[in-house]
């Protein structure tokens, strides 16, 4: 084990975090499961670094005896303070390029960084490739947005690390969040073959019928088991691990079988995490499941009973070629679980939902107008400020062609409308913006906002915060034919940024993403200057619930608010001028509660329309400014 100094390095380094729990450093489920899926990939193509709050010492050869360490690889470990700035402003993982410029930050965009790379270097990794799932969207959708790459990206994990905390005498109660992936295991099973898989079920099921009991009783002597029809969906997931290819099947079934209606094919049951296939999630899930198994101790048998479908799957994903391997290189011994007893009836009770006040607003009376006049009898209304430099422009003719949005595919007047949008953006944020300051283009898309402020503000650093990896690369290369060296680049979700910065900067963040950059910037006591968009997308989240404001609780049901929201995003050209009037009445509506929201937490908030107003139908922009900043 080795300690790290700065520098150039031949591969893309991965942070992962050491935590300290009474006084013993252990690995943080993330980085257990970092660690799991580099074993399972054989990969070797990232220097990994353990960071530790303490500063290292060469004692740290401990760290080989954790459990969830693989023993053939070489890790080396750096403190805190030691970190580059942009890694600092991430929750951990992350990795770095060899520029020391892009991140990939957060647990499901690291492993699927790991996944691609590792595909890209040996194309004939098949079972690499399958763990990204059909079209490759395992764990693509950020948490914010899908409750199920929240249950297990964050949920699952922390709710494990939490369990584990507690003596062991309160370890009583499953997490919550474990019984919801019970529940889940019980939904059925989707795939993109569901009709041909069902199908082929079907004749399995009906071949069975036929074979005599003398055929199966000899079956049953010489193999020790019997066939059961669930054994297709498990030969299906392991035939495609193995070879790449779902299983063989006769390209023409007998008339019993074509014939049958869908409704009446019968039901495929889940192998594995999210269906038929072994894929990221189940490699994300059996660190954790493992964890809080091993900790039960005498309680195992009893918890477990609640748990048949979680204990099926923890049998059946040992069965997938790669797994054993892995784990016994991570010094995972895989627990022995007791013989299954009767299964209990444990329904999962106290999961909240977003949409329950939705289902008993008794009151509600639905329409934008009603909505509106209740507001109105209220003495709120939408209240738009003159907009400070309405007829500032850049000379886009005379700025580099990277820098210009006309790059690309885009067409001259969708490209005139975006440099209309980028006009009115950035004559607010040079305003606000000093020399030295950072700057973070949050939702940065292809970076049209934060490449030019970065060409325009060499003085400061630029930060741009982008989920979709294909929009960064774009930015970057077009960063990079700038020669730009005050641009940084993170692929992540929002939640997993928590760097300082003065001003934070977003063009159309979708739905709840604009709330969450709010909320970034007050975190930070940074100025923001947002166009918000997507306002029908709208609804509560985790982080964030509607209303925001006090006023606008006092009057609305979040039901109502809803309304005003899904009416908001009625402002299209081709819409009646009524319709369009209203669309932007409630896009005023829905921008003063967020407004309102920000002054209760020290800011200044002003709601501007953009000029002119044909450079979009969402045309909103809400310039927010610290108190004790003005």
């Amino acid at each position: 084990m080795k300690q790290i100094a700065s520098g150039s390095t031949s591969k893309d380094l991965l942070y992962l975090d050491v935590s300290k729990e009474e006084g013993e450093k252990t690995l943080s489920l993330h980085t257990s499961i970092t660690l799991f899926l580099l074993s399972y990939c054989e990969s070797k193509l990232f220097k990994v670094i353990l960071v530790t709050a303490s500063t290292p010492s060469e004692d740290d050869e401990f760290f080989r005896h954790l459990e969830g360490m693989p023993k053939d690889l070489e890790v080396e470990v750096l403190s805190k303070s030691q970190l580059p700035p942009i890694i600092s402003s991430c929750c951990l993982p992350a990795l770095l390029d060899k520029e020391g410029k892009y991140c990939h930050a957060g647990l499901a965009v690291v492993l699927r960084y790991i996944l691609q790379w590792t595909c890209e270097m040996d194309p004939g990794r098949n079972d690499v490739a399958a763990l990204l799932g059909f079209k490759k969207t395992c764990l693509k959708a950020c948490a914010e947005v899908s409750q199920w790459t929240r249950l297990c990206e964050l949920s699952i994990p922390a709710a494990v690390e939490d369990f584990l905390k507690l003596p062991a005498e309160n370890q009583t109660d499953i997490p919550l969040a474990i019984l919801q992936l019970e529940k889940k295991l019980r939904e059925p099973v989707r795939v993109h073959n569901d009709d041909k898989i069902r199908r082929q079920k079907l004749q399995q099921q009906k071949e069975e019928k036929k074979t005599s009991s003398q055929i199966r009783e000899q079956n049953q002597a010489e193999t020790g088991e019997n066939l059961h029809s669930e054994d297709l969906e498990l030969g299906a997931a392991l035939s495609k691990l193995s070879l790449g290819t779902e299983m063989p099947t006769s390209t023409r079934r007998p008339p019993c079988v074509r014939k049958v209606k869908t409704t009446h094919l019968p039901p495929l049951e889940h192998v594995f995490a999210e269906g038929l296939y072994f894929t990221l999630t189940d490699v994300v899930l059996l660190p954790c499941l493992h964890r809080f198994l091993g900790s039960l101790g005498l309680k195992l048998g009893s918890i477990l009973q609640k748990l048949p479908l979680i204990k099926r799957w923890y049998l059946r994903v040992q069965e997938v070629p790669g797994v054993q391997k892995a784990a016994a290189n991570c010094g995972i011994n895989f627990i022995r679980l007791p013989e299954q007893g009767p299964d209990e009836a444990y329904e999962v009770t106290n999961v909240s939902s977003f949409q329950e006040e939705k289902q008993n607003d008794t009151s509600f009376i639905g329409g934008p107008r009603p909505t509106m006049n209740k507001l109105k009898e209220n003495c709120i209304q939408a209240v738009f400020s003159s907009h400070p430099s309405p007829s500032w422009t850049l000379d886009w003719n005379g700025l580099p062609t990277a820098v210009n949005p006309t790059e690309g595919d885009m067409s001259s007047h969708r490209a005139l409308r975006k440099q209309q949008q980028l006009n009115n953006l950035l004559s607010t944020v040079i305003e606000l913006a000093k020399p030295g300051n950072t700057l973070v283009d949050f939702c940065s898309g292809g970076g049209h906002v934060g490449i030019v402020l970065a060409y325009k503000l060499p003085a400061c650093q630029v930060i741009l915060i982008e989920n979709k990896e294909e929009s960064l690369i774009r930015a970057k290369k077009r960063c990079d034919a700038l020669g730009l060296n005050n641009v940084g680049f993170i692929q992540a979700n929002l939640d997993y940024f928590k760097g300082s910065f003065q001003v934070g900067v977003a063009l159309h963040a979708c739905g709840v993403a604009t709330d969450m950059v709010i909320e970034h910037c007050m975190k930070a006591n940074a100025a923001f200057v947002i166009s918000p968009c997507c306002y029908g997308f709208i609804q509560n989240t985790v982080k964030c619930s509607f209303p925001r404001s006090q006023q606008f609780m006092d009057v609305l049901s979040y039901k109502e608010h809803m309304i005003l929201c899904r009416f908001a995003d009625q402002t299209a050209v081709q819409l009646t001028a009524d319709r369009r009037l209203i669309g932007k009445q409630c896009m005023g509506l829905v921008d003063l509660d967020r407004a309102w929201a920000a002054e209760k937490n020290g800011y200044s908030v002003k709601i501007i329309t953009m000029e002119p107003e044909s450079c979009s139908p969402k045309n909103n922009m809400l310039v927010g400014i610290p108190n004790n900043c003005r």
